[in-house]
């Protein structure tokens, strides 16, 4: 039977699809939006519905599902059931609904994850901690932000910390020659009560100009083709992320508008030096 969780009406209720980072996800977060106010089952068959439609796959070609928590078979890794069925236990939360919504925009970069993360489980078993690899990988899949850019300045200022000429000195960079897309399930989640140290971790993808000018299904179905390269080609560590204060990206918040608001030290902070 499935089970609701606490109170969902109000955490979904409070999600607003007008915040410039929900934007992409905004038509169909809507629809699943007005299943999940309904009831856990409601949303489920929402969720599936679109599935169905989408014909993607998970990390070993399995079509995707999504399933109650309670499916989950006892003993069973979830990494390890996605991969060998294709069934996503799903959760009645806004945590679980931002992952749903992830296998959606970039299902080549999901895939891939599924796949290196059952491939560690299947080598090393499920222990008491993760390892590297996979503490890597799940801090890509909660908190990851996609930077974008075809300028090797603005890229080489957010590994370097230079939160001036990132957000200041080159802010007419941003919308030109880079952007950011949250991809972390667990940063949405948090954005949907935005703070200002929210701070992601970004992937930072080179990309041509062109990429500018494309719109934004081009754009999405670049990136998820080559960040999922990427990944399989080389797996993460933790060290190829640079920390992002993500309401410091311009439009994303009114306040920014004032260059006073990147003089928070709390917030943006001098950090490692890229070597």
């Amino acid at each position: 039977m499935l089970e609701t969780a606490a109170d969902p009406h109000t955490a979904f209720a409070r999600v607003d699809w007008s915040q410039p980072w929900l934007a992409a996800l905004a038509e169909r977060g809507a629809r699943w939006q007005e299943a999940a106010l309904a009831d856990y089952a409601t949303y489920l068959s929402a969720l599936n519905v679109d599935a169905r439609r989408a014909a993607l796959s998970t990390g070993r070609g399995n079509a995707l599902s999504f399933i109650a928590q309670d499916d989950l078979p006892p003993g069973a890794s979830y990494e390890g059931h996605i991969a060998a069925t294709g069934c996503v236990p799903t959760r009645h939360n806004l945590h679980d609904f931002f992952n749903a919504s992830m296998w959606f925009q970039y299902p080549r970069i999901k895939a891939a994850l599924n796949a290196l993360q059952a491939g560690q489980i299947d080598a090393l078993g499920i222990g008491p901690t993760r390892g590297g690899l996979r503490d890597a990988l799940t801090l890509f899949d909660e908190n990851a932000v996609l930077f974008a850019s075809c300028d090797p300045r603005v890229s080489e200022a957010l590994r370097e910390f230079d939160w001036q000429s990132l957000f200041v000195s080159r802010r007419d960079a941003w919308g030109e020659r880079c952007e950011a897309r949250i991809f972390g399930h667990a940063l949405l989640e948090k954005l949907v009560a935005p703070y200002k140290a929210c701070t992601g971790h970004a992937w930072i993808v080179e990309v041509p100009p062109a990429y500018f000018s494309a719109d934004d299904a081009q754009r999405r179905a670049l990136l998820d083709e080559r960040i999922a390269g990427m990944l399989l080609a080389a797996p993460p560590t933790s060290r190829d992320f640079a920390p992002l204060p993500v309401l410091g990206v311009p439009g994303w918040w009114p306040e920014n508008e004032s260059t006073a608001f990147y003089d928070d030290v709390s917030v943006f902070r001098s950090g490692r030096r890229h070597r």
